[in-house]
């Protein structure tokens, strides 16, 4: 092999003036610093919540300015209020704390006039965009991965009037408890007709409902029973437990011999006893805790230590580990991820090994028509976790 080499370039020497060269290497610095923050920069941009809804790119998005005087709390009691779902003080508090997060606010308090904010978080318009033909409407229902992520929780503390019109979720846990016998065939429309109903008194998701039911009696199981609580909903004995307040205070286990649509009535007992119908809009968290100890729903801390008396499910324990506490979100990613395990279960075979790839659990096979459906679902799982790895 020949090499051709230039002599004189070898040895050709440049010489350069001190000045020159002092100048010449403090603009290499200042330019490798400036690509050096600007990289720095984006990525902590990049990292924020907000920017992949950017109002600006995409003007569909609710957004609002903030003016002179006003809180985040204040906002987003006068947008709800506007909406027609006006929010106590304590409900506003909160939803505030989603709204920051959604836009990259550390502080809550902290916001400037001029400032825009994004307000998808509040769905002031109550409705969802419907998904286009063919597209499967359990994907945003179901797909998220919820293992830590703050904006995962968030989204998942959307309410009522943000739940899809198919309830996708309430669907299968129905179908589900027809195929174990918790529910008779001929009595499954009247069940989900009457958990509509409650939906619309109490102001809850439909699905929510269904979740909360996976968790304490394997979704509608009317004979559940840890000899102590009983029914679809445990109705735990004493004096001041969910047992007396659905009348069966006496005989707690007598609750066992009365169907789904029987306890479900039990059920709205216990949700006005316990002053569920005042309390508007209701999340997923504080539906669970009703049921749970209605007490700790005074505890409005996303991450604050609930104690909760007794031993758990694991599910409901920060990282399911029972020596840890239980919050508000490991509340919302435990309900969420049992039901996920659960109803993914009951699916057929091949429903199954879609489910298990996708954490999802689909309306149907994967066909072309709805293939871009799951992948975006998979995508959004993906960046709401930054953990997630296939």
């Amino acid at each position: 092999m020949n090499f051709n080499i230039d002599s004189k370039a070898v040895v050709k020497t440049g010489f350069v003036l001190p000045n020159t060269a002092s100048l010449n290497a403090k603009q290499t610095v200042e330019a490798n610093a400036f690509r050096t923050g600007f990289a720095q920069t984006l990525a902590q941009l990049q990292s924020k919540s907000g920017v992949n809804s950017s109002t600006i790119l995409n003007p569909q998005v609710p957004s609002v300015a903030v003016q002179d005087g006003d809180t985040l709390s204040g906002i987003v009691k006068r947008e709800m209020q506007a909406a027609g779902r006006p929010v106590s003080h304590n409900e506003a508090t909160r939803l505030a704390q989603d709204v920051a997060r959604a836009n990259g606010i550390s502080n809550p308090d902290r916001i400037f006039p001029g400032q825009r904010l994004n307000l998808s978080v509040l769905n002031t318009n109550g409705t969802t965009q419907a998904p286009s033909a063919g597209q499967a409407p359990a994907q945003t229902a179901l797909s998220l991965n919820t293992a830590v992520h703050p904006k995962a929780v968030s989204i998942m503390r959307q309410s009522a009037a943000n739940a899809s019109a198919n309830h996708v979720v309430l669907q299968k846990t129905l179908d589900r408890a027809v195929a174990k016998g918790f529910i008779p065939a001929e009595e499954r429309q009247q069940v989900y007709d009457k958990i509509l109903t409650m939906s619309r008194t109490y102001q809850f998701a439909p699905d929510d409902f269904a979740r909360l039911t996976l968790m304490e009696s394997d979704g509608m199981n009317p004979k559940a029973t840890n000899n102590r609580c009983h029914g679809i909903i445990q109705f735990c004995d004493g004096p001041d437990r969910g047992a007396a307040s659905a009348g069966f205070g006496s005989n707690p286990k007598a609750i066992l011999g009365h169907s789904v649509l029987e306890q479900l009535d039990m059920v709205s007992k216990y949700f006005d006893e316990t002053g569920l119908r005042s309390g508007g809009p209701t999340s997923l968290d504080d539906l669970y805790l009703t049921v749970l100890t209605p007490s700790a729903r005074r505890e409005k801390a996303p991450d604050a230590n609930l104690n909760i008396a007794g031993s758990q499910a694991p599910h409901l324990y920060v990282n399911r580990d029972k020596s840890a506490p239980i919050t508000r979100n490991s509340i919302m990613q435990g309900l969420y991820q049992n039901a996920l395990e659960r109803l993914g279960r009951h699916a057929p075979a091949s429903v199954a090994a879609t489910v298990a790839q996708n954490n999802t659990v689909p309306t149907a096979l994967p066909t072309p028509s709805n293939a871009v459906s799951r992948a975006q679902a998979l995508r959004i799982g993906a960046y709401l976790n930054q953990d997630y790895v296939r």
